[in-house]
């Protein structure tokens, strides 16, 4: 029996390279009630590491090769007292429904329910204490060859945040050695209810303390309409096109050069952009390319898949220097951008919009791919 051991323990070192993707635990603190805060780091070969919180199930770091070398390019803090303090929803994984419901009412199967109004009249993301303000549960952890990956799960019972119906989730980082970093959510129910999850990291591929801000990016959004929102940020039901607007992103566009354009009043609404674009009208059986992103300083590149018909661009517009950020820098509008894959914003009250239901037997996904590479200088755009 031992000789068998000691065999099965040889062969096990050699299935898995000593150049293979690699996972580990690290503990990032604890919550005020004594929790431990475990993080999980992912590496590859290729120069990627991607720290994973059990708090949200968030992005802590995220570095990614450039041509003068690797940067951390998303913002967030360095221990968990500012994630408790000051969340914004840095890295997060946000839920039960990302982005905003109207006056945080929605009707299912003829009862209205009354979420929390936290963001003006609204609901935005999940609530008071939504997904991204939990503790979740690290399940499985594994590296091979070619990738390594974690679990985390999170049971909302019934009733949270005023949501219907028990919802067990888990969300699943993947960090493959061709530079593509997989979240793919899950989530079922014992009740109906709506879903919507999404991933909130602030991006900045210049280096989250680079100092150069996002509006220098080059952006392509491969839609020809977006839902244009009224005052309180909530859509107004339309499908407008994005022509002739500095909401045209079909071909590669810096920014900052329409984003100032005080004439629109969608920006007004907005301080910026904070909006939804339509790429397809429902979820697809795929991932599909819904955004490009380009810093032509470091050469880092980033498109964002999914299988969801959304993306929500926003460009920090209320990071406004009231917050300090990893190694001590101070955070404003413009120093990161997100991109949000979901369905659109308001859905359960928008029937045009198509469906955020989820009955019981069957499973929401949400598959995200945040795929990096890295441009030669003498390639064009």
């Amino acid at each position: 029996m031992k000789r068998a051991s000691l065999l099965a323990l040889v062969l096990a070192a050699w299935a898995v390279p000593a150049d293979a993707a690699t996972a580990s635990r690290e503990t990032f603190g604890s919550l005020p009630d004594g929790r431990e805060v475990a993080a999980i780091v992912l590496t590859n070969q290729a120069g990627m590491k991607v720290r994973i919180l059990a708090y949200g199930a968030l992005v802590q770091e995220l570095t990614v090769p450039g041509r003068s070398g690797p940067a951390d390019v998303v913002l967030g803090y360095d221990g968990i007292e500012g994630y408790l303090a000051a969340p914004n929803y840095f890295g997060a994984s946000v839920g039960r429904y990302a982005n905003r419901i109207a006056g945080g009412r929605f009707e299912l199967d003829g009862k209205a329910y009354q979420l929390a109004r936290n963001d003006g009249p609204n609901a935005l993301h999940g609530g008071v204490k939504g997904f991204d303000k939990r503790l979740w549960t690290v399940g499985d952890v594994s590296a091979n060859a070619q990738q390594a990956s974690v679990t985390l799960t999170y049971l909302s019972p019934d009733g949270e945040e005023g949501y219907p119906g028990t919802l067990q989730v888990s969300a699943t980082y993947t960090l493959t050695e061709s530079n593509d970093l997989k979240i793919d959510y899950r989530a079922t129910t014992d009740k109906a209810t709506i879903v919507n999850l999404t991933n909130h990291s602030y991006f900045n591929l210049a280096g989250a303390n680079s100092g150069v801000s996002i509006l220098e990016s080059l952006l392509k959004i491969p839609a020809e309409t977006f839902t244009p929102v009224d005052e309180t940020l909530i859509p107004t039901g339309e499908f407008r096109s994005v022509s002739g607007t500095p909401f045209d992103f079909l071909t590669l566009r810096r920014i900052g050069d329409r984003i100032r354009d005080g004439r629109d009043a969608q920006l007004r609404f907005g301080r910026g952009y904070d909006h939804n674009w339509v790429v397809s009208r429902t979820v697809v059986a795929e991932p599909q390319v819904l955004a490009y992103l380009e810093d032509p300083a470091s050469g880092r590149v980033m498109e964002v898949l999914s299988n969801q018909p959304g993306i929500q661009f926003y460009t920090g517009n209320f990071l406004d220097g009231t917050v300090t950020g990893k190694a001590g820098t101070i955070y404003r509008m413009g120093d990161a951008l997100c991109l949000e894959p979901q369905i659109f914003p308001d859905t359960p009250n928008q029937p045009e919009f198509g469906s955020a239901r989820l009955d019981p037997g069957k499973v929401y996904q949400n598959s995200i791919v945040y795929r990096f590479s890295v441009k030669p200088p003498s390639s064009g755009s």
